[in-house]
């Protein structure tokens, strides 16, 4: 049996590179390009008859990226392919999840329609699942959620120095909660009230008893970076050591990695989901673990 083929789209071939080898992959490649017009034009470079194929693409910024991707899907099943599935180490569209305004699109349920109606099984990282169980109450096809607390907790335990864990809010906790017992650090939850994208107030519980220690602020995902931003502002006020703070997805909206660090973080680390300069967590094996159980 011929080995998997893994074609990353624009963007994702660093990721692709490392995928590969765990996977036992060949790796494949697409010419994509825009016309002046804005279309895209899509070709396969490698033989597909009769293979198993996993496109690759992170869909952060996904507006961009979507018609491309369903293209080289479509593609892919019209020359023959055996199957093709997803890999989206980011997955864009999970936040809207109801209507909160009248005449809003549910675009959580909409995005994973069109997904469902192009790939065969998805792949993907820590999505936001709110309200939410699991992928399978929106996406019809078979998928599998990689989780990344125990590669955060074992970074986190070999690079800092006697870390205290902040979650964001209360949502966080039982996720914040496993990595800290997994780095056997202790934790704390703030509590958080969101007002808008940009106006976020952030209460920090008593931190008088961990003043001796690093403070590790983790999230799923970083855009806007104003929680984190306004919770190293409460820590600056209380003594505390400036943080290090962790996310697994690197979205950084406009100049929010730069607004991180003038705030004050010690360092800023992320997982590879999305290629960044922070990504120093690497999750591509139980990725691997995750489209070898699915193929």
């Amino acid at each position: 049996m011929s080995r998997p083929l893994l074609i990353p789209l624009p963007g994702n071939e660093e990721f692709a590179d490392l995928l590969a080898v765990p996977l036992e992959a060949e790796r494949g490649a697409l010419d994509v390009h825009t016309f002046p017009d804005g279309e895209s034009y899509v070709r396969h470079l490698s033989p597909l008859e009769g293979r198993k194929v996993c496109l690759l693409c992170s869909l952060d910024r996904p507006d961009a990226k979507f018609l491309p991707l369903v293209f080289a899907a479509a593609a892919a099943r019209d020359l023959g392919c055996a199957q093709v599935g997803l890999i989206a180490p980011y997955l864009a569209y999970m936040r809207q999840d109801r209507r909160f305004r009248a005449g809003e699109s549910v675009t959580s349920v909409a995005f994973a329609g069109l997904v469902s109606g192009q790939f065969d099984w998805l792949a993907t990282v820590d999505p936001h699942l709110h309200r939410w169980h699991a992928l399978g109450d929106i996406y019809r096809i078979p998928s599998r959620v990689v989780h990344a607390a125990s590669h955060v907790a074992r970074w986190i335990a070999s690079a800092v120095d006697a870390p205290l864990l902040i979650g964001p809010d209360s949502e966080s906790e039982q996720w914040v909660a496993a990595v800290a017992a997994d780095a056997g650090a202790p934790h704390v939850i703030l509590e958080k009230i969101r007002r808008g994208d940009r106006d976020v107030q952030v209460s920090v519980p008593d931190v008088a008893l961990w003043r001796d220690r690093t403070p590790v602020l983790v999230d799923d995902i970083v855009s806007t970076a104003r929680t984190m931003i306004e919770t190293i502002g409460h820590l600056k006020a209380a003594g505390m050591r400036p943080p290090v703070c962790i996310a697994i997805h690197a979205v950084f909206s406009g100049a929010a990695y730069d607004d991180l660090l003038e705030a004050g973080a010690a360092r800023i680390v992320t997982s590879n989901t999305i290629g960044h300069p922070s990504n120093a967590i690497d999750i591509t094996d139980t990725i691997a673990e995750a489209v070898r159980a699915l193929m």
